[in-house]
């Protein structure tokens, strides 16, 4: 069990003895885990990520306590999480990406042109669609790569 402070907030670094079990492995979210170990690990409070980072201390908080992300933090909000947590920012926006369902990748598909507006369409919109609509999009980008790897085998 976490030690708490003051203000009810779990202090996962001032506990690093006791059970086998952290806190860290009962995260529900990659980026919860990365902000539980980053804790941990560096012994930093949510209030030093903050000023760290140069973010309100309920934010950190909220991203290290809330399981079910309906969509990722805002690219400013990744930025200076990763700058109070000392990690690339790549990382943060994987794990925040990972945590709401998206997937994340740093280089484009080989083919992709940079600049394409369709592209660059969908990926900017998809933090505005819920997340029974993203599940909708996703099904019906899975559903064209396989028609499109079937009608490639067709050839």
């Amino acid at each position: 069990m976490a030690a708490r402070t003051t203000n009810n907030e779990p202090e996962f670094p001032a506990g690093g003895q006791g059970d086998s079990v952290t806190e860290i492995e009962h995260a529900a979210n990659p980026l919860q885990r990365l902000i539980q170990q980053r804790l941990k690990e560096a012994k930093l409070s949510y209030g030093d990520v903050a000023r760290r980072g140069g973010l309100p201390r309920s934010t950190v908080y909220t991203l290290a306590t809330t399981r079910n992300l309906v969509r990722p933090p805002r690219p400013a909000t990744i930025d200076a999480l990763a700058k109070g947590l000392d990690v690339p920012v790549s990382v943060v926006r994987a794990a925040a990406a990972e945590s709401t369902g998206l997937h994340y990748y740093d280089e484009a598909p080989s083919g992709n042109q940079p600049g394409d507006q369709e592209r660059d369409l969908l990926i900017a919109s998809i933090d505005e669609l819920s997340a029974e609509d993203r599940r909708h999009v996703a099904a019906l980008v899975e559903s064209l790569r396989k028609k499109a790897s079937h009608d490639q085998s067709d050839d």
